[in-house]
C-alpha cells in the first residue's frame, strides 16, 4: 500500500479535527479527498507529510511509519501544500536548483521537471513575475524533483482561472500515470476530472469511500455543452437518447441522456453536422454531487 491510515484522530484543544478515520490507498491510484472547508482535509495532509503528528492512530506512507521514519517518508513523498511556499525573488531555475541541492539530486533532473511541468517558456523569469497557474507549476516541479512515489496535493487548483485549471488538471493526470496521487479539494469537478476514487470527509469523519465508476448513475448521464450561439432546446432533443435539455447560462446547456454510453462524441458530431462551434464539452457526475450534498449538508 502507498498510504495506510489507521484510526487517526487529531485534537486541537477541545476541537477534534479528525475523528478516528481509516483508509488505504493502493499504488498507482489517483484519489480525491473531498470535503467542505474545515472538514479536516489539510490536517490529514500535514499528518501524511510529517508536518504535524496525530493525537492517536498510525499512518504509514510507502510502508514507512510517519512517526518512526520521518526522513524516509519525506524522501518518498512529493508535497504541494495549499499555500504554495515560493521565494518570489528567485528565478525559476535558481529556485529548483536550490531545492535540488537540498534533495541531493542530479542537476539534469531540473531540466526534466521543467519540461514535464511545461515551465520551459517561463524558466528564465523570476517566480514573482509568473501567473498563479505557472507558480503552481513551479510548486509541482519542486514536488517532483526527487522522483517521489507518492504525490500529495492540497487544493492545487484553488484560485486558478479556467485555462489554468485545465492545464493543471492535465499535468496532474500526466504525472499520476506512474505515481500514487492523493489530492485534497472541496471542488467536485476536480475529482471528476482527475480521480479514480473519492473519499469524502465531513466534520473530521469519513462519510464515503467509493470508486467514481461506482457512483455513476446506471440509467442516465448529463453532458454540459457550450456553443457559440443560442440553440433551441427542441433542436438538442433530436440527439440520440436525449431526455431533457436545460439552458443554464447564456449559451451553456445541460443535456440529460437515458443511456450509460458516453454521449460526448455524439454531441460533438451533432455540432459539426449543424455547423455549431463547441466552446466546452464536459460530462457531469450528478450522483457525486448528490452524494456530497447528502453527506455534508
Amino acid at each position: 500500500m502507498s498510504i495506510e491510515v489507521e484510526n487517526i484522530s487529531k485534537v486541537y484543544g477541545e476541537q477534534k479535527a479528525l475523528d478516528d478515520i481509516s483508509f488505504t490507498v493502493s499504488k498507482g491510484e489517483i484519489v480525491g479527498f473531498l470535503g467542505p472547508n474545515g472538514a479536516g482535509k489539510s490536517t490529514l495532509m500535514k499528518i501524511l507529510t510529517t508536518y504535524i503528528n496525530a493525537t492517536e492512530g498510525q499512518v504509514k506512507v510507502n510502508n514507512f511509519d510517519v512517526l518512526e521514519n520521518k526522513q524516509n517518508v519525506q524522501n518518498s513523498v512529493g508535497y504541494l501544500p495549499e499555500h504554495n511556499p515560493l521565494y518570489l525573488e528567485m528565478y525559476v531555475k535558481e529556485y529548483l536548483t536550490f531545492n535540488a541541492n537540498v534533495y541531493k539530486v542530479s542537476k539534469a533532473r531540473i531540466n526534466d521537471v521543467i519540461d514535464l511541468t511545461g515551465l520551459t517558456p517561463e524558466a528564465h523569469k523570476k517566480i514573482g513575475q509568473l501567473s498563479k497557474g505557472y507558480r503552481q507549476r513551479v510548486g509541482l516541479a519542486n514536488a517532483l524533483l526527487h522522483e517521489p512515489n507518492v504525490l500529495i496535493l492540497d487544493e492545487p487548483t484553488t484560485g486558478l482561472d479556467p485555462n489554468q485549471l485545465i492545464d493543471i488538471r492535465h499535468l496532474i493526470k500526466t504525472v499520476g500515470k506512474d505515481k500514487t496521487v492523493f489530492l485534497s479539494t472541496h471542488i467536485m469537478q476536480e475529482v471528476e476530472a482527475i480521480c479514480d476514487r473519492v473519499i469524502i470527509i465531513n466534520k473530521g469523519q469519513i462519510v464515503a469511500d467509493k470508486k467514481l465508476k461506482d457512483l455513476r448513475d446506471d440509467q442516465e448521464q448529463t453532458v454540459i455543452v457550450e456553443f457559440d450561439y443560442r440553440v433551441e432546446d427542441a433542436f438538442l432533443l433530436k440527439l440520440p437518447h436525449a431526455k431533457s435539455v436545460t439552458n443554464t447560462h447564456d449559451f451553456i446547456y445541460e443535456v440529460t441522456f437515458s443511456t450509460t454510453e458516453d454521449m460526448r462524441s455524439h454531441v460533438f458530431d451533432f455540432a459539426h453536422d449543424n455547423e455549431l462551434k463547441i466552446l466546452q464539452l464536459n460530462q457531469k457526475n450528478a450522483s457525486l454531487e448528490s452524494l456530497f450534498r447528502e453527506l455534508t449538508s
